[in-house]
């Protein structure tokens, strides 16, 4: 919108008196101008809604009065705070300063458009989840068949959509001189290999859903400390506010030999925000947290990385710079996988953690709530260098 205005502003003064004055508004035609006051508005935004926010839900009892999974299984001998009583849904203060200060910054195209509407979809999902947890006073919520559905309907149109989209991408093969055009579905770039590797409609859909769907649960299943979540997706988020900015630069993209994606830059000003509201969510939910985001904040962040990652062809780098998210994913699945096989085999369940995910089994090893957020933010921090430094390692 401010994009727009600026630009108007500037032709209606062309010739005038008034164009010397307004110069000034030819600074919104760079992206990263636009980033700054994007992210800096979503921060503000947080800050001043936050508060209000937090009172709201609190008078509508909006709050987690069950015990969660992890006080309930007991054992948790070094936390000090009960997380019982502490209002959640507090994804909505992130989702609405990302949103609004999205649509404010950024010059709207077909990825943006793409991007917003699924944190919307996913946040409502979320929404929904967190409101059913509420009234059920057990935490069970929504489902989680249902929500696997319309995660994978929701990845499953988006792919669908890029699959018909004008090509959109360039890619240099090696040893060629000219980019070859590509849609952002039937091309795969892996970390550290310069070769586009064409795959074609059914695996490129499959790692799109994979994607999206994996990514999305991975930070929902990383949200049970607080701040562990939001820290770790602000340090994420700052690798992919790179990675956009380079793949929407024609140039960098050239020389980093990375596809260029027409329209990818105003990508960048999209995880700005996210860094902005990020930062002022976790001004409420650093320990001991006054509100949570729940999965109306998770679903639509992980959500959020996933199509971003595809959408300027690096799902793979989020692998690595989301190795935090995928850790915590793995330990639910290999506890699972292991405690059903051995209960197939030896007629009694076995676990390989004391809990899972696994940053319940460090806090079950004696680790107090603070130590174990701060070390994942370490290791999360490790993923990050690792993905900014596969730019480079080809």
């Amino acid at each position: 919108m401010f994009y727009l205005l600026s630009q108007w502003l500037l032709d209606w003064s062309h010739g005038t008196e008034w164009e010397s004055r307004l110069s000034f508004l030819r600074l919104f035609r760079y992206i990263t101008v636009r980033s700054a006051g994007c992210a800096i508005t979503a921060l503000l935004l947080c800050w001043w809604l936050g508060p209000w926010l937090i009172r709201w839900l609190k008078q509508l009892k909006f709050g987690q009065e069950y015990e969660d999974k992890a006080e309930a299984a007991g054992g948790l001998s070094a936390r000090v705070l009960s997380k019982r009583g502490v209002p959640t849904m507090g994804g909505l203060l992130i989702v609405l300063a990302l949103l609004i200060s999205t649509m404010l910054w950024a010059q709207w195209n077909a990825l943006v458009e793409l991007t917003l509407l699924s944190v919307l979809v996913l946040a409502g999902l979320g929404f929904y989840d967190d409101y059913a947890k509420i009234i059920q006073q057990s935490g069970g919520g929504t489902p989680p068949r249902v929500k696997l559905i319309v995660q994978f309907l929701l990845a499953a149109f988006v792919g669908f959509y890029l699959w018909n989209l004008p090509a959109r991408s360039e890619l240099r093969l090696a040893g060629s001189r000219h980019p070859v055009e590509s849609n952002l579905v039937s091309v795969l770039m892996l970390p550290c290999y310069k070769t586009p590797i064409h795959v074609g409609l059914a695996v490129g859909l499959a790692v799109v859903l994979l994607a999206i769907v994996g990514s999305s649960n991975a930070v929902n299943l990383t949200d049970g400390l607080d701040g562990l979540a939001i820290g770790c997706t602000l340090i994420v988020g700052f690798v992919f506010l790179f990675y956009t900015y380079l793949a929407g630069n024609s140039k960098a993209a050239e020389y980093l030999q990375i596809p260029y994606v027409a329209g990818a830059g105003e990508l960048t000003v999209f995880c700005a925000g996210l860094l902005g509201a990020g930062l002022g969510f976790l001004w409420y939910n650093c320990h001991p947290a006054q509100v949570f985001m729940g999965d109306t904040g998770s679903l639509a962040l992980g959500g959020a990385f996933g199509i971003v990652a595809v959408l300027i062809h690096q799902p793979f780098v989020l692998v690595i710079a989301g190795g935090v998210f995928v850790a915590e994913a793995l330990s639910v699945l290999l506890q699972k996988g292991w405690f059903k096989l051995t209960r197939w085999k030896t007629g009694t369940g076995r676990r390989l953690f004391l809990m899972a995910p696994i940053h319940h089994h460090f806090e079950k090893k004696g680790w107090y709530e603070s130590q174990v957020v701060m070390r994942f933010y370490i290791l999360c921090l490790l993923c990050a260098l690792m993905a900014l430094a596969a730019l480079k390692l080809r």
